[in-house]
């Protein structure tokens, strides 16, 4: 069993979609960002950058309980607990391990700042909104290009980068993107959106929501 400490955020997607495609049993215990819960000592011992989501795996490699935080590292554990989405083959990995590093350090942070600056900066800065919002169209285009190229991100294959990337695409509009500007991406967003794995791990978080 997986105990997922988790709130509705792009990396909190990510987690609740890979559990759910690989239908591996987990809890979810809801860290309340909006109420600074991440500080508390008890998820601190779990997560020490006080970022979600995190878990606990009461099952790790040498049967003991292990801890996992940052979403790219709890992936990549994921799928190296089940031998799924990752790759088969040594070129398959790279090609993957490639495109989870272009959204851990590049799409998710760029976008992540493109909604801040437009919709949660208490000030309004001309500079920052114009700086990501290009970033984040120049980014999408980069998607555009792999994926008029390719199924997948990795390839022919589903794989952690398209779990890591779609939840970040979610909010497209607030990001200052058209998604009808970008087809390829459009095609493929639909495409795993319509994954009733997907689906699952969606709705559990919007479930954290509700009192």
């Amino acid at each position: 069993m997986i105990d997922l400490y988790s709130w509705p955020t792009p990396n909190g997607h990510k987690i609740h979609i890979m559990l759910e495609e690989c239908g591996l049993p987990y809890r979810v215990h809801s860290v309340n960002i909006s109420a600074n819960e991440q500080f508390k000592p008890e998820f601190l011992a779990i997560s020490p950058n006080n970022k979600i989501p995190a878990m606990v795996d009461n099952e790790g490699p040498d049967g003991k309980p292990m801890s996992v935080f940052e979403s790219g590292a709890m992936l990549l554990y994921l799928a190296g607990k089940t031998g799924r989405f990752l790759g088969k083959t040594d070129r398959a990995r790279y090609e993957t391990l490639q495109w989870l590093m272009f959204q851990m350090g590049g799409l998710g942070p760029m976008l992540g700042q493109a909604h801040h600056f437009r919709f949660y900066a208490p000030e309004k800065v001309p500079y920052a909104i114009e700086r990501y919002t290009q970033e984040a169209k120049r980014l999408y285009g980069v998607l555009d290009k792999r994926l008029s190229q390719s199924r997948y991100l990795a390839g022919r294959d589903y794989t952690i980068a398209d779990m890591a990337v779609f939840p970040w695409l979610r909010t497209w509009e607030r990001q200052g993107v058209q998604m009808s500007d970008y087809p390829a991406v459009q095609k493929w967003f639909n495409a795993i959106e319509a994954r009733p794995a997907v689906r699952r791990g969606v709705q559990v978080l919007a479930d954290l929501r509700k009192p």
